[in-house]
């Protein structure tokens, strides 16, 4: 990501949003930590809508629900991130786009 910002940069600027367990399983969090420092630093990833979120003593799949455990909040997925696709569909569509006629 650090290497090839500069090609992909305007491509991914705020919309990488990243969910880990602080006590992820196979130590990836180390990996996310770094993730973090790059976009806040260098980017302006965090201002543009991205997110970087941590779960407190979460392992590993941790997907961002600090409101349920880890058995219960892998399972519903769809409908933690679907509000989330929704508005980038919004923003990022053509101007005179329908983008109301097939939500229900």
């Amino acid at each position: 990501m650090q290497r090839d910002w500069g090609k992909i940069g305007p491509k991914l600027e705020g919309k990488i949003n990243i969910y880990c367990g602080d006590m992820d399983n196979f130590y990836l969090n180390n990996a996310v930590y770094l993730a973090e420092d790059f976009l806040k630093t260098k980017t302006k990833n965090m201002q543009a809508g991205g997110e970087v979120t941590y779960g407190d003593r979460a392992e590993h799949c941790w997907n961002g629900d600090p409101t349920q455990p880890n058995y219960i909040s892998r399972l519903r997925y769809n409908t933690m991130y679907v509000p989330k696709i929704l508005k980038l569909i919004e923003k990022n569509a053509p101007k005179g786009a329908d983008v109301k006629s097939w939500r229900y």
